[in-house]
């Protein structure tokens, strides 16, 4: 092939990536201006009739915010088990029935408050860890090479780099079947299944003020994770979030905290930003503020059914949106490689 036809080929394709960036960024822009109508509704909803909880901006605080706030932190493994999941590419993974989920987003709260408090224990990194139900799904995950570095190849870092993303740093990953599960039972004819912990009892055989629960039963399981079962018949809350936050205490303010110390073994947390990881070990300091956080409790079954179709629809069109503005990152490389080879074929 001639040098004329090699250029000219390169100008048709850059004519085609030009064209498909038109197309893509035309249905963004449609995808946008309709989730906007949408949300635009829904908030007028919310305003006059609904009476969920909300944090302190006026939002409510919902799974598909979680989910987006982890989808910006690109280059980590979270971020990319969330795109393959959105994307619908998980069938296609050696780990996809053995996979969970992201911590984030398998469980709720009842308020932004709760939220923030519960999340900045676990801290980041554990929020964004990956949860496979056996060790063959951790497994799965990365792949080694004969002189033990890691395969760049294979499993989620192959996966992340067909995508145009690299996993960067360590990573954290939860095999259920490899947990202590909480042995004691869970309370009595309680849809939540919360486990029968004893109150804490200070020296004189009284509770202490201001204590609200453990850490482990104020969370909500939907009715799916609810029913969830490992091997061994053990559910999330008494394998996971148990294995997360073992029986460390909850509390209204620190100083209700302080003075529960003679009863506090496994940790502590007060709503206004106090913490003791365990008994002797002290968190100082303000804490910062939480992206990926606990979503609220969906007030779902209160919500008239057009209002149910509307969210699913905004939750629809905004994974629609994420894949188009991905196929446009994408196209865009690709123009900007053909634009510089056709520069140095000049």
């Amino acid at each position: 092939m001639s040098d004329d036809d090699i250029g000219e080929s390169l100008k048709n394709k850059i004519r085609q990536h030009e064209d498909n960036l038109k197309f893509l960024h035309s249905q963004s822009n449609c995808l946008a201006d309709s989730i906007l109508d949408f949300q635009v509704s829904l908030g007028r909803y919310y305003s006059s009739n609904v009476t969920a909880s909300h944090n302190g901006n006026g939002t409510v605080h919902t799974e598909e915010d979680t989910v987006e706030e982890i989808l910006k932190i690109e280059n980590s493994a979270a971020s990319i088990f969330c795109w393959l999941k959105a994307n619908n590419q998980t069938a296609s993974l050696a780990f996809a029935k053995d996979a969970v989920g992201v911590v984030a987003t398998l469980a709720r709260v009842e308020s932004d408050e709760i939220s923030r408090t519960l999340s900045d224990f676990l801290g980041l990194q554990t929020m964004r860890a990956i949860v496979c139900y056996t060790s063959e799904g951790v497994n799965a995950l990365e792949k080694y090479d004969p002189d033990g570095q890691i395969n760049s190849n294979a499993g989620l870092h192959g996966l992340g780099s067909s995508i145009g993303r690299i996993v960067n740093g360590r990573f954290v990953v939860i095999c259920l079947e490899d947990l202590r599960p909480f042995v004691g039972g869970t309370v009595a004819n309680d849809p939540q299944k919360k486990l029968a912990i004893p109150k804490p009892k200070l020296p004189n055989r009284e509770c202490p003020a201001g204590f609200l629960d453990y850490a482990v039963n104020m969370i909500h399981l939907d009715s799916s994770n609810l029913s969830f079962l490992t091997a061994t018949g053990h559910g999330l809350r008494e394998t996971l979030f148990y294995g997360l936050f073992s029986r460390v205490q909850v509390y209204e303010t620190r100083k209700q905290m302080l003075d529960a110390l003679p009863c506090i073994a496994d940790g502590a947390l007060s709503l206004d930003g106090g913490m003791i990881r365990k008994s002797g070990f002290f968190s100082l300091g303000s804490r910062n503020e939480i992206k990926v956080k606990f979503p609220l409790i969906s007030e779902e079954s209160d919500l008239p059914q057009d209002y149910i179709k509307a969210e699913d629809e905004v939750r629809k069109l905004k994974w629609e949106k994420y894949k188009i503005d991905a196929d446009i990152q994408r196209e865009q490389q690709l123009l900007d490689y053909a634009k510089t080879k056709l520069t140095s074929e000049a």
